[in-house]
């Protein structure tokens, strides 16, 4: 087969690197892809918004399958634009159709969908710059800390959480009617805060059927102790270790399950990842959040842990037929350090080069913001490389993965130390 996988990121070159090992992928694309991924299959300059180009590329180069890395192109509608084109629609997509994709799309959506099918999550309600002043009754209606989330895609960045009533009314204000994110805040979901400890829980279904991937935590503040700004991930250990086999299965029959059948309930295509973002509170799972694709960095410990055929999943996803597969799991413990660029969640430089990838040795280093000028692989974003590792728990697989980290360099490198720190 000859696979074509959109996004640029992490998670695009742990799904690559997972693909290339299916005897059934011939030939791999990534658009636009990284340094990482230029590596190993063959980087094209396209966005995964650009639908005609995709179009185009799709027939041009004879693609059998597109597989979805990031939420644009989905929530965008790639799955309905090849499904209603007479020259694409036998091009399977991994990826929800638009509506599916709502889920992430939508704050309001998912609370929505959450509510109607049963499933545990926090008390809401949502309001828009009309209704602002509501909004404001209703956070004194709350106990504090109190959680504002931008309603639309905000690339992880539109939740905030805040102790003070008074700044939550503001900052509220803020979002709705001086746009503090854009569009994204045009809506507001006001959430009740839910006090626990999260987790991250993986699903791939073609809609019918599911099959439920190895848990994960991801590390999202960039100071040490989760401390300091939101980021788009700093680490994350697979599996979590308090996921034990009581709580595994209360997830499954509460979340997972009806999570599907609303799905097929409310007449939802949707053939991909979900992403599943749990709070456990006193023992009892609830829900945070879905994401419509795999998580980043979690894909880069999840994707290692899955011993299975990635590209067969894929294809018994296209014919509604995973019930037919098995799906095996590597035991180890993954675990994997993101080394970001100095200054990120914030401002930073780009352009510096990196070096000490090829001294590392038994871990895979994952690319997440690089590229390639003049020969060398350099940093093109925020989050730049992961370092992900494999040992009989997830103490031995994170010292493997700092211990690669001191071979690497590049000006004003960061990551957290920490890793796992508030895991028994």
């Amino acid at each position: 087969m000859t696979i074509l996988l959109l996004g640029s990121g992490g998670r695009e070159h742990a799904l690559a690197y997972k693909i290339l090992k299916s005897s059934k992928c011939q030939k791999l694309f990534v658009a636009p892809g990284n340094a990482g991924t230029a590596a190993i299959a063959a980087n094209v300059s396209m966005s995964p918004t650009d639908f005609e180009s995709i179009k185009t590329f799709a027939i041009n180069e004879n693609i059998d399958m597109v597989v979805v890395g990031p939420e644009d192109p989905l929530v965008h509608g790639i799955y309905d634009f090849f499904k209603n084109d007479s020259a694409l629609n036998h091009i399977p997509v991994i990826g929800p159709s638009k509506v599916g994709a709502q889920l992430e799309g939508s704050k309001e959506f998912a609370k929505e969908f959450l509510i109607k099918h049963k499933i545990p999550t926090a008390a809401y309600d949502s309001f828009t710059s009309e209704t602002v002043e509501n909004g404001c009754e209703f956070l004194e209606t709350l106990q504090p800390p109190y959680v504002l989330k931008a309603d639309g895609l905000a690339a992880g960045k539109g939740v905030l959480i805040l102790n003070d009533l008074e700044e939550a009314k503001t900052e509220l204000r803020n979002m709705l009617v001086h746009a503090k994110f854009g569009t994204a805040s045009s809506k507001v979901v006001i959430e009740e805060f839910l006090d626990g400890i999260e987790l991250s829980c993986f699903v791939l279904t073609d809609g019918k059927n599911y099959k439920v991937l190895p848990t994960a935590k991801d590390y999202k503040r960039i100071g040490e102790g989760d401390t300091g700004l939101n980021t788009g991930g700093m680490g994350a250990v697979s599996p979590v270790p308090f996921a034990d086999e009581i709580l595994l299965e209360k997830i499954e029959t509460r979340i997972v399950k009806p999570t599907v059948e609303g799905l097929q309930k409310d007449g939802i295509e949707y053939k991909g990842f979900v992403f599943i973002g749990l709070i456990i509170v006193k023992g009892e799972p609830m829900v945070i959040e879905y994401n419509v694709r795999m998580g980043d960095p979690e894909t880069e410990v999840v994707m290692p842990r899955i011993q299975s055929d990635l590209v067969e999943l894929f294809q018994a996803v296209a014919n509604q037929k995973l019930d037919e597969v098995t799906l095996e799991i590597d035991p180890r413990s993954a675990t994997t350090i993101m080394v970001v660029s100095g200054g990120y969640p914030e401002e930073y430089d780009k352009g510096f080069e990196i070096t000490g990838i090829e001294n590392v040795q038994d871990s895979i280093v994952f690319h997440a913001g690089t590229k390639l000028e003049n020969g060398k692989v350099v940093t093109n974003g925020g989050r730049v490389l992961a370092v992900t590792s494999y040992g009989n728990n997830f103490q031995e697989a994170i010292k493997k993965s700092y211990q690669n980290i001191d071979k690497l360099h590049f000006d004003k490198m960061y990551f957290r130390k920490d890793i796992g720190f508030d895991l028994a």
